[in-house]
């Protein structure tokens, strides 16, 4: 890697326009020159990579950014890990995944009859630490919803959450060490499904000799991983909660994540994927969580929380800039010469977001979870041409488009069903047919841009078009965005309490 650099650096020092900055008629260093300490940090992160030799991914304090929950990777000593020696076979391979880890933490008792079991799915980038434990007090990414008294109660409930395989928290993903090689599986590793993530859930199950979830609960593409729980086995979960998810990834939501993976993937360090005994792709996946982030909130939120305040400058500026550079600032003023680097305090956090996740997650992993995002698609055309094993009780019967029901609005008066529905709804509604004997939670949000509340009510609309005369359905407000589920503990775990009482 460090050759790759050098012979970069050396071809760059030999153009023309560098060879002019080193001549005489160029302006001496004492007179004005651009200043970039936001393209230096990407630098200077590195240049401290180098030296320190640091780990894959580094463990850092989580700075306090607002209502956004903690987001650490969990040391192996605070959670489970189940080891599958046998081969799981994949969605999109024909070559199944040897064996596969998967880690996972739980929360309360089980009962006699391990009946009172609710999984928890994770949405792309979590661990299995939902919430405190005692081998972990920190808290979780869902401490608000998850313990005693609360949305899921643990004095009623024994919860499961694990960290899915393709990710780098424990389950086995690109990161992890292939057998056959004693390498990194780097981007030999298979492409996913959430079908396959929940397979390996499964299994993980068996292990613990739980035949039937109470519930299969999961946010973002938890959600997915929810209904493709009971679409998969129909016979083994008794309630589905779907949170700010789809059935059917939008080609708004793939061009986002696209665009994540694209710049990701143009950072010299991720080498095809080949980073593991180098440096790993910190400016991507830095510029690849400013975008994600973006589609995380809404922007009446950050017009709320930011405005158009400018960042207070460094101390050493002039106290006349200091001054101008006020939190009540809205523009720069004639003593403050705007800047090509963050100049607003929403530039400010969108950094500083990218910062914090950059050292923290798998790059390979968030380019395998997310296009297994992509791939998501309940419609019965999409379903079939998968390769993949499904338990079907005696009961089900498969839906053709033709045969599904007439359209059944699942919203409120003061939003009703769309005059044209979308030409898909009856392929939806016939691919989810599996899951009309299972009640069904749908919540969305209405601030949601990357998940939006369209895609909930197609949800909805498909499942009570497949037959299913138990689905909840629920719109909320507020200005959290996508996030909300992660926020908004009033609404998001009323829902969730009443729906599984």
């Amino acid at each position: 890697m460090s050759l790759i650099r050098a012979s970069r650096l050396l071809r760059l020092s030999t153009t023309p326009a560098l060879r002019l900055s080193s001549s005489k008629a160029c302006p001496p260093p004492s007179q004005d020159k651009p200043n970039f300490p936001c393209v230096d940090a990407h630098a200077a992160r590195e240049s401290k990579l180098i030296a320190s030799r640091a780990p894959r991914f580094e463990v850092t304090d989580n700075a306090d950014t607002g209502p956004e929950p903690a987001y650490a990777r969990p040391n192996p000593t605070t959670y489970h890990t189940y080891h599958h020696p046998h081969p799981l076979p994949l969605t999109y391979s024909t070559t199944p995944l040897p064996a596969f880890d998967i880690a996972y933490e739980t929360w309360g008792t089980l009962s006699p009859e391990r009946d009172n079991v609710i999984l928890i799915h994770t949405g792309l980038s979590a661990s299995s630490h939902a919430a405190s434990t005692p081998a972990n007090p920190a808290p979780g990414w869902w401490e608000k919803f998850i313990g005693p008294g609360k949305a899921i109660d643990t004095n009623q409930f024994f919860v499961i959450c694990t960290n899915v395989i393709g990710g780098c928290y424990g389950s086995t993903g690109p990161s992890s060490i292939e057998k056959a090689t004693g390498k990194p599986w780097a981007t030999r590793f298979p492409i996913i499904s959430v079908f396959d993530m929940v397979n390996a859930q499964f299994h993980l199950l068996d292990h613990l000799k739980i035949h039937k979830l109470y519930a299969s609960v999961g946010c973002s593409m938890g959600a997915m991983q929810s209904l493709a729980a009971g679409w998969l086995h129909p016979d083994r979960v008794g309630k589905i909660v779907s949170i700010s998810g789809t059935a059917r990834s939008s080609p708004s939501a793939v061009a986002m994540r696209f665009a994540q993976r694209a710049v990701l993937m143009a950072d010299p360090n991720w080498n095809n994927g080949f980073y593991y005994d180098g440096l790993p792709p910190h400016t991507g996946m830095k510029l690849a969580r400013q975008i994600a982030t973006i589609t995380y909130r809404s922007g009446p939120e950050w017009d709320l929380r930011f405005g158009r305040q400018l960042r207070t400058l460094p101390s050493d500026a002039t106290t006349q800039s200091s001054s101008a550079a006020s939190m009540d600032a809205s523009y720069p003023s004639q003593s403050r010469s705007p800047a090509l680097c963050p100049d607003f305090l929403i530039e400010t956090y969108l950094d500083h977001q990218g910062e914090s996740f950059c050292l923290k997650y798998d790059a390979n992993s968030l380019i395998y979870i997310s296009k297994a995002m992509d791939l998501f698609d309940m419609t019965l055309p999409a379903l079939q041409a998968l390769n993949i094993r499904r338990r079907v009780p005696h009961q089900s019967a498969e839906l053709s488009p033709s045969q599904a029901q007439p359209h059944k609005t699942s919203h409120s008066k003061s939003h009703p069903p769309p005059v044209n529905p979308p030409a898909y709804l009856p392929s939806l509604a016939a691919g989810m047919a599996p899951l009309a004997k299972i009640p069904t939670l749908v919540l969305g949000v209405q601030s949601d841009i990357l998940f939006t509340v369209e895609q909930q009510r197609e949800v909805a609309d498909a499942l009570r078009m497949a037959g299913n005369d138990s689905v909840s359905y629920y719109e909320l407000g507020g200005v959290w965005g996508h996030d909300t589920f992660l926020i908004d503990t009033l609404n998001v775990g009323g829902a969730i309490r009443g729906f599984l009482s």
